[in-house]
């Protein structure tokens, strides 16, 4: 499977300067955060294929124009063609203001998923806007990752984690893509491809979203 990670910024590529078709092998498309909406619902149009996506600390806009056509896994576990995908969107908390957490809030939503973690048999994928402490994270407390990210790595390895909120702009820390007991975790700040071989699935479950909790309620 080919996957599109995105974060922060958007591409140029695939926003000023997009050229039709240049989506077209793309089998899932990922957005870690801080992105505007219109930027989401053009990728999800353009690529025709789901757009999963967890809010930045920058999303408020999300709340009143959430992105069209795009699936909001914050709190979610799902599974996609057989790859289970779970999503914590926000930051550390540094001032008021939505999608900001003290890392016991962060810890307490990573608790409140054990279950729809153990009806998927554990997760392949976690999506999230703020780094792991340690694994990426900034020096200023804006972008201070969370150690509860980090105890989630140690539980229940996943193969991926993937995350934005760091610019790759920032300096030399910012590190694309960093090996962590087992799990690979890639910054996915403006673009990343991540190609995963296909798994076989039912044919009934062939390129389906299904959620391990409750879905998102749709007016």
């Amino acid at each position: 499977m080919k996957i599109l990670v995105i974060s922060d910024e958007a591409c140029p590529a695939l926003w000023d300067y997009y050229v039709p078709g240049r989506l077209a092998d793309y089998q899932l498309i990922i957005s870690c955060g801080d992105l505007k909406p219109g930027y989401l619902s053009f990728l999800v149009t353009m690529a025709r294929c789901p757009v999963l996506y967890v809010p930045g600390n920058h999303d408020e806009i999300y709340e009143r124009t959430p992105p069209e056509g795009c699936d909001n896994i914050d709190g979610k576990v799902v599974e996609y063609n057989g790859l289970r995908i779970m999503g914590l969107g926000g930051c550390r908390k540094y001032h008021p203001g939505p999608y900001q957490y003290t890392d016991r809030e962060m810890r307490g939503r990573i608790l409140r998923l054990r279950w729809p973690i153990r009806k998927a048999g554990g997760v392949d994928i976690l999506v999230t806007h703020a780094p792991a402490e340690g694994l990426g994270d900034g020096e200023d407390m804006a972008h201070w990752g969370f150690p509860s990210l980090r105890t989630f790595l140690d539980k229940y390895r996943p193969a991926y984690h993937l995350h934005g909120h760091v610019h790759m702009t920032y300096g030399s820390r910012s590190q694309r893509v960093t090996e962590y007991n087992g799990t690979t975790v890639i910054n996915a700040y403006e673009r990343y491809t991540l190609e995963i071989p296909d798994r076989e699935v039912p044919e009934h479950k062939k390129n389906r979203l299904i959620w391990m909790n409750d879905p998102p309620k749709y007016d």
